[in-house]
C-alpha cells in the first residue's frame, strides 16, 4: 500500500482519535483500500475489521451534547456510529437547504472521528426511523399522485437533486477517499416495502453519480422474502433482529443462507424499542441484551446497536405507524428506546452489561467512563395564560379562502395544526363528518368546544345542533405521518377528504394555517388582557374556550438538564427560548420532556404551553428523572 505521506499522517490521526484531514484523496493506484468488503470479511486499511456500532442520530441530540455521547459510545467498546442522514431536515422547503446547527452532519461525523470513531452512513432517501413520513419531506405530498420509494419521475429527480446536495457535505469524508465513513447504506429496508429491483439499482445509479464512492450494503429483516425484496445481488447484505441470542443465531443463519459467502453484520440490533402514544413503555433486559452481543463478539459478528442512544424527537420530528387492529399508531417525542444511554446521556445498567461482555474482546483496555450528565430539578413556576388560539389567529396566520376542505399540503404546510373556519348560512342538524381525519380535531362553535375527535379511535363525527349564523371552527393537529409500510406514500395531513353534514359536502371555508413556526409564534401577543392567575388553582385556563397559550418567564441562576413535567396539562407543545420541546399528552406513557441544558441560560427563560385540552394545573417543574406512567384510562 503505497499512500501519500498526509494520507498515512490522517490515517494514523484516525486511530489515535484525533482531528483527520480529509481533503486529500487515496491514490486510485493503491493496492489496498482504507475500508473493504472482501467476501465474508470487513477490512480495515487491509486488515480484518469487526464492526462494533451504535447508532445515534444528530437532529435527536442537542449539537453541544454530541461529543460527550460520542465518548460515552467509545468508553462502551464501539469502534463504529451509525446514523441515518433525514432529507426532511436538510430541505425543509424545495431547494432551500439547512446543514447548519443541529442539522449540521459534517460536524457529527467529524466529531465522530476524532473521538475515535468510524461511521457508517444511512442516507436514505427513505430512513424509517420512527420519524415524520419515515425521513421525507413532507412537502413532496404536495404533488397530486407523487410516489416515493418507486420509479416515479417527479419523486426521482427530487431523490437525486438530494443526494447531490448531501455528497457536496460529506463525499470526502467517506473511506474511499481516506475518511471515517466506512460504507453506506442502499436504501433502507426496501424488502419490508416493495420487491422493484430497478427502483433499487435507480437509488444505487443516484448515489454513485452524486459522488458516493465508498462500499454500499442492504439492510433487510431476516426472513427469506424480504432479502428478495430489498437486496440486490451485486451489493452486499447485513440482517436487522430484535430479541435475544437465539433470535440473534436465527437471524444470521437466514443471512448466511441466503449470502453464504457475504459479511455477517446485524445492521440493526434492537436493543430496545420505542413508544406509542397510550402504550406501555418498552424495556429489555440488560442481560438479554449483554446476551446478544456476547455471542456476536465471540462469532465475530459486526453489529450495530439500535438504538445505543435514542435521544428525542424535538419538534414535528416523531412519526407513526400502523397495524391491523390499530390503524394509526403516533410515536412518542421520547426517543430513549430502553437504549444504553438514556435520553439524557447517561449511562444506563444496559451500558454496562454491554460494556462488560464487550471489554474482554479487546486487545487494549476501554477508557473509562466519562462523568455523566446530572439532570437537576427546577423548582415549580406558574405560566400565565396568553389567548386563546382563536384570539390569537389572525396574528398566527393569513386565512385563506378555499371552496372545500382539503389537506393542510394543499396549503402549502408542512407540519403543526390547521383551522378550518365557516359561517354557517341556515341551521345545521344532525351528523358533522371529518372525512379523512389526520389526525385529531377540536371541533367548536362560536368559540365552544363541542367534541373532539381522534383517528387513533376510528373518530371522525360528531352530532350537532347549531343555529344559523354560528361560526364553525375545526382545529386539526397533525400527530406524524405514518413512516413505515405501505401507507406512508399518502399520509397527507388535516381534513384530507372534506366534511360533511348528513350527505351534503360543506363548502366555502377560510383556512388558517399554523405551522407554528418561530415567524409566527414570534407574533403572538404576549399577554392575554387578564393574567391573573389564583393561587393554587388552575386560574382563568385560556383554553376554557378552546385551546390556547400560556407564558412564563423562569429566572435560573444557570442552565441544568431537566425533565419539564407536563401531568395535568392534558395535549400541546412545548417551547422553551424559542426551541421547540415536542409534543405532550396525559395519555402517556411519556409525562415528561426533556430540556437540554444548553438550550437554557442564565436569568431568564421563556417557557410558551400551547394547551390543547383545559389545564388542570397552573404550573409546571423540572425533575431530575423522566416519568414514564401507565397510560390514562
Amino acid at each position: 500500500m503505497k499512500l501519500s505521506k498526509t494520507i498515512q499522517t490522517s490515517l494514523l490521526a484516525l486511530s489515535l482519535g484525533c482531528t483527520l484531514a480529509y481533503a486529500v484523496p487515496v491514490s486510485s493506484a493503491a493496492r489496498v483500500p482504507h475500508f473493504a468488503i472482501e467476501g465474508a470479511q470487513f477490512k480495515l486499511d487491509g486488515q480484518p475489521f469487526v464492526i462494533r456500532s451504535g447508532e445515534m442520530h444528530y437532529p435527536r441530540i442537542p449539537r453541544a451534547a454530541w461529543r460527550e455521547r460520542l465518548r460515552m459510545a467509545r468508553a462502551m467498546g464501539l469502534n463504529t456510529i451509525t446514523t441515518y442522514a433525514f432529507w426532511s431536515q436538510h430541505e425543509p422547503q424545495p431547494g432551500q437547504w439547512d446543514f447548519s446547527g443541529q442539522n449540521d452532519i459534517r460536524s457529527f461525523i467529524r466529531t465522530a472521528a476524532e473521538e475515535g470513531l468510524q461511521v457508517v452512513l444511512r442516507p436514505g432517501p427513505y430512513v424509517c426511523a420512527e420519524v415524520d413520513f419515515g425521513g421525507f419531506p413532507a412537502w413532496l405530498l404536495r404533488t397530486p399522485g407523487l410516489r416515493v420509494r418507486s420509479m416515479d419521475s417527479r419523486y426521482l429527480a427530487a431523490s437525486a437533486r438530494y443526494f447531490k446536495r448531501l455528497a457536496q457535505e460529506v463525499a470526502d469524508l467517506q473511506s474511499s477517499r481516506g475518511g471515517p465513513i466506512l460504507m453506506l447504506q442502499l436504501e433502507n429496508e426496501y424488502g419490508s416495502f416493495g420487491r422493484d429491483h430497478d427502483y433499487l439499482r435507480t437509488m444505487r445509479a443516484q448515489m454513485r453519480g452524486a459522488g458516493f464512492d465508498a462500499p454500499l450494503f442492504t439492510s433487510d429483516g431476516g426472513a427469506g422474502r424480504l432479502f428478495e425484496g430489498g437486496t440486490l445481488a451485486d451489493i452486499p447484505a447485513v440482517v436487522n433482529f430484535g430479541g435475544g441470542a437465539d433470535d440473534a443465531k436465527a437471524s444470521i443463519a437466514e443471512l448466511s443462507a441466503w449470502r453464504p459467502h457475504g459479511p455477517r453484520m446485524a445492521g440493526e440490533y434492537w436493543a430496545g424499542w420505542f413508544d406509542h402514544w397510550g402504550e406501555q413503555h418498552h424495556r429489555q433486559s440488560p442481560e438479554d441484551a449483554a446476551r446478544t452481543v456476547e455471542w456476536m463478539m465471540q462469532q465475530g459478528i459486526s453489529f450495530n446497536l439500535y438504538m445505543f442512544h435514542g435521544g428525542t424527537s424535538f419538534g414535528w420530528l416523531a412519526g407513526a405507524n400502523y397495524s391491523g387492529e390499530e390503524p394509526y399508531q403516533p410515536d412518542t417525542t421520547s426517543y430513549d428506546y430502553d437504549a444504553a444511554l438514556d435520553e439524557a446521556g447517561r449511562p444506563t445498567a444496559k451500558y454496562h452489561a454491554l460494556r462488560a461482555v464487550i471489554a474482554p474482546h479487546l486487545a487494549q483496555p476501554l477508557p473509562p467512563v466519562p462523568a455523566a450528565p446530572q439532570p437537576q430539578a427546577i423548582a415549580p413556576f406558574p405560566l400565565q395564560p396568553a389567548g386563546s388560539v382563536l384570539e390569537q389567529l389572525e396574528r398566527l396566520s393569513k386565512g385563506q379562502p378555499s371552496r372545500w376542505a382539503r389537506a393542510m399540503e394543499e396549503y402549502g404546510q408542512n407540519y403543526g395544526y390547521i383551522l378550518y373556519r365557516k359561517k354557517l348560512a341556515s341551521a345545521a342538524q344532525g351528523k358533522l363528518v371529518l372525512e379523512g381525519l389526520h389526525d385529531q380535531a377540536t371541533v367548536l362553535a362560536d368559540g365552544k368546544v363541542i367534541g373532539r375527535l381522534d383517528r387513533r379511535l376510528n373518530q371522525s363525527t360528531v352530532t350537532v345542533d347549531l343555529p344559523a349564523g354560528t361560526q364553525l371552527d375545526l382545529l386539526v393537529e397533525a400527530m406524524g405521518r405514518i413512516g413505515f409500510g405501505g401507507k406512508l406514500v399518502d399520509d397527507t395531513k388535516g381534513i384530507t377528504r372534506g366534511v360533511k353534514l348528513g350527505e351534503d359536502e360543506l363548502e366555502d371555508w377560510t383556512v388558517y394555517p399554523l405551522p407554528l413556526d418561530s415567524a409566527s409564534l414570534n407574533r403572538l401577543a404576549p399577554r392575554a388582557p387578564s393574567a391573573a392567575v389564583p393561587a393554587g388553582g388552575a386560574g382563568e385556563a385560556a383554553s376554557a374556550a378552546g385551546p390556547g397559550f400560556w407564558r412564563a418567564s423562569v429566572t435560573l441562576a444557570g442552565p441544568v438538564d431537566t425533565f419539564l413535567d407536563t401531568r395535568g396539562w392534558g395535549k400541546g407543545q412545548v417551547w422553551v427560548n424559542g426551541h421547540h420541546l415536542g409534543r405532550y399528552w396525559q395519555i402517556g406513557p411519556q409525562q415528561t420532556l426533556y430540556l437540554p441544558a444548553s438550550w437554557l441560560k442564565a436569568g431568564a427563560n421563556e417557557v410558551l404551553v400551547l394547551s390543547t385540552e383545559t389545564p388542570q394545573v397552573n404550573s409546571m417543574q423540572g425533575l431530575a428523572e423522566p416519568v414514564f406512567d401507565t397510560p390514562a384510562k
